[in-house]
Parts: C-alpha cells; sequence; structure tokens
C-alpha cells in the first residue's frame, strides 16, 4: 500500500500544435510524503510549471497515475478536479492577476 500524500507514476504530458507533438513530460514518477519538502529546480522550458499545473490539479497528463491523499485524480473531469483543488491543495502563484 502506498502512504504517499503525492504519487505520480510515469506521468507524460504532450501538447498538440498542428501536425507537431511538443512532449514536455516523459515519464515523471516521484512520491512525496507527509512533513516532506521538495523543490522543483531546472533550466526555462523543462515542465516545472507543467508539473506544477498538474499538481495542482489545474491541468491533467496526457497519461500515467497521479494520487493525491489516495485518490486517483489523473483521470478526473473538470468539477472533480475543481472539489479537489477546493478541498485538497492551497495556491500561492508567482503573479497574482488580480
Amino acid at each position: 500500500m502506498n502512504t504517499s500524500m503525492i504519487h505520480l507514476e510515469d506521468i507524460r504530458k504532450s501538447y498538440y500544435m498542428g501536425k507537431n507533438v511538443l512532449q514536455v513530460l516523459k515519464g515523471v514518477s516521484l512520491d512525496i510524503h507527509k512533513n516532506e519538502y521538495v523543490a522543483l529546480m531546472g533550466p526555462s522550458g523543462s515542465g516545472k510549471s507543467t508539473l506544477m499545473n498538474i499538481l495542482g490539479c489545474l491541468d491533467t497528463p496526457s497519461s500515467g497515475m497521479y494520487v493525491l491523499n489516495g485518490q486517483d485524480v489523473s483521470k478526473m473531469e473538470d468539477n472533480s478536479l475543481a472539489d479537489v483543488r477546493n478541498k485538497e491543495i492551497g495556491f500561492v502563484f508567482q503573479q497574482f492577476n488580480l
């Protein structure tokens, strides 16, 4: 049984631009446990923001599994994701967009 607060398994995210496919995340796997601090670091264009959008339930992966506090959120519809964001996640955005 997995006791991670966040469990990612083979997360992939692709964007389609006409006939071109841009693979942004290519098989990310990660476990984050309660009381653990994690920093995402990398150069511009490495997929940090895409991964954070998936972790924050603002976007869904193209494939793979994302389990948040025991709930598989990787295949949820928008209304269910909004409920998860409301109850499970807090955001501090870099730009406030007020």
